[in-house]
């Protein structure tokens, strides 16, 4: 059976495909759930209008978000995470800390669009997809480090400074 979708299902199409399904899929899930209308010739060129429209608007989208995946992809996150023994996570780096941290830095991101297979649990940079549009997957930088590291480095700095100026008296 020939179907036009009215919207993306995954694994199977996107808005505007004509596909061949078969007919209890088509009759049983596309269209009650009016994913996808029965491909009829009057459907075929109303389909051919909206698609003459909607390839502008997503023309000017995908520029759009373009630029937005260029920025992003020049974005390097750091978390300090608390480690324990054989610098073990206490927990872990989730999508939802990486969207925060992304949004305390002015760039707004829902955290389902944010790829990670399983959350980040090890020490050390990760690449990170963020997938903007089926075209746009902009990768950003992902490092997780040792909290207290650099604290650790700055209180030796101070004390080393201390400790020069005692010799010096």
């Amino acid at each position: 059976m020939k179907v036009i979708l009215q919207e993306n299902v995954e694994g199977l199409g996107y808005l505007g495909d004509v596909l061949t399904v078969a007919k209890g899929y088509a009759r049983n899930y596309l269209l009650p759930r009016k994913k996808a209308v029965v491909a009829e010739e009057r459907q075929v060129k109303l389909l051919q209008h909206i698609k003459r429209q909607t390839d502008q608007k997503a023309k000017k989208e995908l520029e759009a978000l373009g630029e937005t995946g260029k920025n992003l992809a020049k974005i390097s996150l750091t978390f300090e995470v608390q480690t324990g023994k054989d610098d073990k996570l206490f927990g872990s780096v989730t999508s939802k800390d990486v969207a925060e941290k992304l949004a305390a830095q002015g760039v707004e991101v829902d955290r389902k669009k944010i790829y990670l297979p399983q959350p980040l649990k090890e020490l050390g940079t990760f690449s990170v997809a963020v997938k903007l549009h089926r075209d746009v997957v902009p990768k950003i930088s992902v490092t997780l480090v040792k909290k207290g590291v650099q604290e650790v480095a700055s209180e030796d700095a101070t004390s080393i400074e201390t400790t020069d100026e005692t010799a010096t008296e």
